[in-house]
């Protein structure tokens, strides 16, 4: 798919997962998972979607963000990876895939689905480097707020940072953001995609 269409012409899924964080002895594992797509340039809130996953009865990072500890029960009754598939499948796959430090999300979701080869990737984290590299945070929140973008976040999702379909909508801002600056009106996927690798 990678390829020289204009980026402000294409359909992006951006994603976000929560998870358990470093245990050791045990796996990261995602609890809940949030998407948004942004079509021509602009988010669009009535593509959203988000799941809780099912995790087992196994620790938390205790400095893992976001409000597992008070959703234990729900998550011991969220569909597992395997049956959420089914239904994440569709709404992921032929569509170039964003995210805010792409390792996280492209590492879940490679062990959800590794019959399938997903992507290509852009990393909202590389593009805020190579787009704003004196900014003295690159956490998602972070630059969000320093670039002004937290209101408009906040109208599309009224929730909290660390919630995964919060943190999609923040990432899809963001990447809207940047297809509007002046001179990116001719950035294609592959521009995208390469920055990349070399940020």
């Amino acid at each position: 798919m990678v390829n020289n269409t204009k980026a402000r012409a294409l359909t992006f899924v951006v994603l976000d997962f929560e998870t358990t964080g470093t245990v050791c002895g045990f796996p990261i594992e995602p609890w809940q998972i949030g998407i948004v797509h942004v079509c021509q340039g602009r988010v669009q809130p009535e593509s959203q979607f988000e799941s809780l996953i099912r995790v087992g009865d196994r620790p938390f990072n205790p400095h893992a963000p976001g409000r597992h500890a008070m959703l234990r029960q729900e998550l011991a009754t969220a569909p597992a990876p395997h049956e959420l598939l089914p239904t994440l499948l569709p709404r992921i796959h032929g569509y170039p895939l964003v995210a805010h430090n792409i390792g996280t999300e492209r590492s879940l979701l490679t062990r959800m689905a590794p019959l399938h080869q997903l992507g290509p990737w852009i990393d909202t984290l590389t593009l805020t480097r190579y787009a704003y590299p004196d900014l003295t945070s690159k956490a998602l929140d972070d630059v969000t707020r320093m670039l002004g973008l937290t209101e408009r976040v906040m109208q599309l999702c009224n929730r909290q940072p660390h919630d995964a379909l919060f943190d999609a909508f923040a990432c899809a801002v963001l990447f809207e953001f940047f297809l509007s600056l002046p001179g990116w009106e001719n950035v294609t996927l592959s521009n995208l995609v390469k920055t990349n690798y070399h940020t």
